[in-house]
């Protein structure tokens, strides 16, 4: 038996698996509303902007910045609100997205739901508005508040499957109020979720 001509075969298996990997990650990574989730891209959405509106978002957040930061600001409100259905929850988990405050108050929240033996199935049909309510900056640390009007199907299934709340089938309107915040003396364009308002 040829040895070598099998160890070619595995490297060559290995390259061409790693080029469809490659593939099918650039292209179910784009996405709209109804398709399914995506890696969460706020930080991705920042990054490849014009650099001059990039350099220019370190000084004043004007209205070209404000569009840019709105388009990262419904990817990542749908990465969030997805994810937070999942059991494993690992995009929330492995991304920047939230602050430590968030994030502590989401883990206590699915410890909650998961202690109770109950689990969450969320479709996430779309964002209708995304509104930038208010931004100011204190000293270099800029907060923006955004109203989203969104439209999602959720409800909330114990272990044997029954329905304790919610519809399968009716799509709901929800309002929320997000506070996103960032270091204007940073060159790392991520944004961080640092509140939800009630």
């Amino acid at each position: 038996m040829n040895y070598s001509f099998e160890y070619i075969d595995i490297i060559l298996l290995a390259m061409i698996a790693g080029f469809i990997f490659l593939r099918l990650r650039g292209i179910l990574g784009k996405r709209t509303g109804f398709e399914g989730k995506a890696p969460p891209q706020f930080e991705e959405i920042l990054k490849n902007i014009d650099p001059q509106i990039k350099s220019n978002q370190n000084k004043t957040f004007d209205e070209e910045a404000q569009k840019e930061f709105i388009k990262g600001a419904k990817i990542a409100y749908e990465t969030i609100i997805t994810d937070f259905s999942d059991d494993d929850n690992k995009l929330i988990k492995s991304r920047p997205l939230l602050s430590k405050k968030i994030q502590d108050q989401f883990n206590d929240a699915l410890r909650e739901r998961s202690k109770r033996g109950h689990f969450a199935e969320i479709t996430f049909i779309g964002v209708n508005t995304a509104n930038i309510k208010e931004h100011k900056k204190i000293n270099d640390i800029l907060r923006v508040t955004v109203n989203f009007v969104a439209e999602v199907i959720t409800c909330i299934k114990d272990k044997d499957k029954k329905i304790i709340s919610g519809d399968p089938e009716k799509i709901k309107k929800i309002y929320d109020t997000w506070v996103f915040s960032r270091d204007t003396r940073s060159n790392n364009p991520n944004w961080q979720l640092v509140d939800i308002l009630t």
